[in-house]
């Protein structure tokens, strides 16, 4: 069963606001940081830090 990466990463992230229930703007904060550093300088050293 092939389940879509962006599919999978919704279901979790929905399921851990269900049950941690994090304040609405740490959960932007993380979304927006996590964009705005995958376009960034860091990126190609994240890539094989996590590969």
């Amino acid at each position: 069963m092939d389940v879509p990466l962006w599919f999978a990463l919704l279901c979790v992230g929905a399921l851990g606001v269900k049950l941690i229930r994090p304040p609405w703007w740490l959960i932007a904060v993380l979304l927006l940081g996590g964009y705005l550093l995958a376009d960034s300088l860091l990126a190609p050293v994240i890539d094989t830090a996590v590969k």
